[in-house]
């Protein structure tokens, strides 16, 4: 019975700690009180990256278009935050 509930522990940790790494750059920025050319900095950094994903994710959903572009265009802006 322990082991179960050991299991099950471990499991909800494992989820919950999976769900908190889907977090904005915005939010991102916040939790690590950047400010200023140090914020800006990680904004565009950050963009970046959610670009190349989002493009890659475009690609691997064969999306092509006004698809692809609509995909891009919320996907990034859900990434950064804004």
């Amino acid at each position: 019975m322990k082991i179960i509930l050991a299991a099950m522990f471990v499991a909800a940790f494992l989820a919950g700690a999976a769900a908190a790494q889907d977090v904005s750059c915005a939010v991102d920025t916040t939790n690590k009180r950047l400010a200023g050319a140090a914020a800006s900095s990680y904004m565009k950094k950050c963009a970046a990256a959610a670009t190349t994903k989002c493009e890659a994710d475009a690609v691997g959903k064969k999306l092509a278009g006004a698809a692809k572009a609509a995909f891009n265009r919320k996907c990034v802006k859900d990434a950064v935050g804004k």
